[in-house]
């Protein structure tokens, strides 16, 4: 199949099953179209057991997708944009000291407590990987996802502080944990590496990224300030993004960092200086189209994707081992920082809880696995990552809503607003 019969073919699946969902499951979007994904497969995969041809076609048509490249490099520039656009900088500068610190060491705690933990486990289902490939599982599982997290947030009617935490951490712990996998990937296939030379590569990745965004984001808005034609605008940011991304990447930056800090930028400082009203209609209302057309087609894809891995009975052992061990690391990486910021500000007693739950692990997990170098621990490492994600999605997706609820995380105390 030529590129554009496959899109037409994901774009299809995405308009039948956001339908089927709209009209009778009435999930959250990402829950819905996962599940439904998910369900096409396990039905494929019982075809195929009966011997019918369809099942080996569908195979054959997810083998064709490369999962990290359309993630990778193709949606994730635009989602992370789209969800930076429309994030109200100031709430994030209200909380950027405990954001940043989830960010940073939160993902630096819980990759190690995965990878320690994870060396263990998997010598349970006699899975022996070596201890710099389990910190790689941790720096992969860690990020938790905005693209995930976001629309379910909404639709729980979650306080306005409480999302800031959640969805601000995920759009930078996410450029964080890319460049954590990057690094140790760098390690893995050099061998010993001085710890001076992964500081400064760290410090490249994360920092050049950021400074590559605000430098990106600051010309395209004074370039929109000179000119009033919401078309030319609209793809400037378009430019920007495909431009910034591919740029950091060349520059061996971080493209997710800098994609973020570019749309934070563009959504706070050209929105209020360079647009006119007609200009930020247009461009919240295309964005927002970017948005949810392109997380339909990643969610049907990442319930399409378990046609594509190889499993075994222990890959999904350790997979139901590793979920609450994901989760205990998220608690622990999450309450530390939030013991440490009690001591000059109140939060609500249950945030650990809520941040911990609502967590969720997304496409970006499967895609830097699927990165990994060919061979059996790829695809032990594919297969358990894929086993927390659709647990992350389809059981905390679907039970954050009702955990906010009761614990009435609505009456935050006003200190954290």
């Amino acid at each position: 199949m030529s590129l554009v019969e496959t899109i037409t073919v994901l774009v299809c699946l995405s308009a039948l099953f956001s339908y089927v969902n709209e009209r009778f499951l009435q999930l959250p979007a990402t829950i819905g179209l996962m599940a439904l994904g998910l369900s096409v497969s396990l039905v494929m995969v019982a075809l195929g057991m009966l011997g019918m041809p369809l099942h080996r076609q569908a195979v054959a048509f997810m083998q064709r997708i490369d999962f990290n490249e359309t993630l990778m490099h193709g949606l994730l520039s635009f989602l992370l944009f789209a969800g930076a656009l429309h994030f109200n900088v100031r709430d994030l500068f209200g909380q950027k000291w405990f954001i940043g610190t989830l960010a940073s060491v939160g993902i630096a705690l819980s990759t190690c407590l995965v990878g320690i933990l994870t060396y263990y486990a998997f010598r349970l289902v006699d899975l022996e990987i070596s201890f710099l490939y389990c910190l790689l599982f941790g720096a992969l599982i860690s990020p938790t996802d905005p693209i995930a997290v976001l629309g379910i947030l909404k639709k729980a009617g979650a306080p306005k502080s409480l999302e800031t935490k959640i969805v601000g951490e995920s759009l930078f712990n996410d450029g964080v944990g890319v460049v954590v996998f990057v690094v140790l990937l760098g390690v893995a296939a050099r061998g010993v590496t001085d710890p001076m030379d992964v500081g400064l590569l760290f410090l490249e990745e994360a920092g050049g990224g950021a400074l590559l965004g605000t430098a990106l984001g600051f010309l395209t808005a004074s370039m929109m300030a000179t000119i009033d034609d919401y078309r030319v605008e609209i793809l400037l940011s378009l430019a920007l993004v495909m431009g910034g991304y591919a740029l950091a990447n060349a520059l061996h930056m971080s493209g997710p960092i800098a994609v973020v800090v570019a749309g934070l930028v563009i959504g706070s400082h050209a929105r209020q200086s360079a647009m006119s009203e007609t200009t930020r209609r247009y461009l919240d209302t295309f964005w927002e189209l970017v948005d949810e057309l392109l997380n339909a087609v990643l969610f049907v894809l990442i319930g399409l994707e378990v046609l594509a891995l190889t499993f075994e009975g222990r890959y999904l052992a350790a997979g139901l081992i590793m979920i609450p061990i994901v989760l205990m690391a998220r608690l622990v990486s999450v309450a530390l920082p939030l013991y440490l910021f009690r001591l000059w500000r109140r939060f609500s007693p249950h945030a650990a809880t809520i941040l911990t739950w609502g967590g969720l692990r997304g496409g970006i997990s499967v895609a830097m696995a699927l990165s990994l170098p060919p061979g059996q621990v790829r695809d032990a490492i594919v297969g358990v990552t894929y086993v927390i994600v659709a647990f992350s999605i389809l059981v905390q997706g679907l039970t954050i809503e009702r955990l906010i609820r009761a614990t009435s995380a609505e009456k935050e105390p006003a200190a954290t607003r």
